[in-house]
């Protein structure tokens, strides 16, 4: 008699499992674009910004284009030693460095990322240009103009907008990704669930079945 072959299940299954990572996509030179595109604009319009208010306006004079808003928004041209919103001032020489190692690290990490990121890609453009318009008036006159003044608030321009818009865009990427891993967590707690449970509805009628009940001898 032929004994019936054993068909090795733990090696199907863990072969079915366990399937391989699909690669990810890598970048196309259109993606790769937009750091430096946005990052560009970002300095271009900072860059003229800055030049207009010092072309028009002398240091600590204050324009009020709504008369009737001063109070909440004017341009107030200040000088800034520090970093974004007038923070550890005083450091602007070790900035123009640390600026020019951050955009460095950007631009590697944007070769690198992969494709389909390209809110991604904007977010570090917009830092990157700001962190270089910043770092371009440093090296220009040796501190960084500010000029936005919009009530109880620190001082900035918009090289700091830039920077922060940035953040709050990684920010936002950043939580996006931890609700789509919070989802696929429980998606897989609840496939590692569902065969337990398909075992157990099949475990319950075969043992119905095996103890049966059996015929009452009053009857006979």
């Amino acid at each position: 008699m032929n004994e019936p072959e054993i068909i090795p299940t733990a090696e199907v299954e863990t072969a079915v499992s366990q399937p391989e990572h699909p690669e990810r996509t890598p970048a196309t030179l259109s993606e790769q674009l937009i750091l430096f595109v946005v990052a560009l604009l970002a300095i271009g319009i900072d860059q003229y910004s800055k030049y207009l208010v010092e072309t028009n306006l002398d240091l600590f004079e204050v324009y009020a284009p709504i008369p009737s808003l001063e109070s909440v928004f004017r341009i107030f041209h200040i000088y800034n030693t520090g970093a974004t919103f007038g923070l550890f001032s005083g450091g602007g020489t070790l900035f123009r460095y640390v600026a020019i190692l951050v955009s460095l690290g950007i631009i590697y990490y944007n070769f690198v990322l992969p494709g389909n990121q390209r809110l991604l890609r904007l977010a570090l453009g917009l830092q990157m240009g700001g962190a270089l318009g910043n770092m371009i008036d440093r090296f220009r006159i040796g501190h960084v103009t500010d000029f936005v003044d919009i009530g109880p608030w620190y001082i900035f321009n918009l090289a700091d907008l830039s920077i922060i818009t940035g953040a709050v865009i990684l920010g936002y990427l950043v939580f996006q990704e931890s609700r789509e891993l919070k989802a696929r967590q429980h998606e897989a707690d609840h496939d590692e669930e569902a065969p337990l449970l398909e075992e157990t509805a099949l475990e319950e009628p075969l043992l119905e079945t095996a103890v049966s009940p059996q015929p009452d001898p009053s009857h006979e």
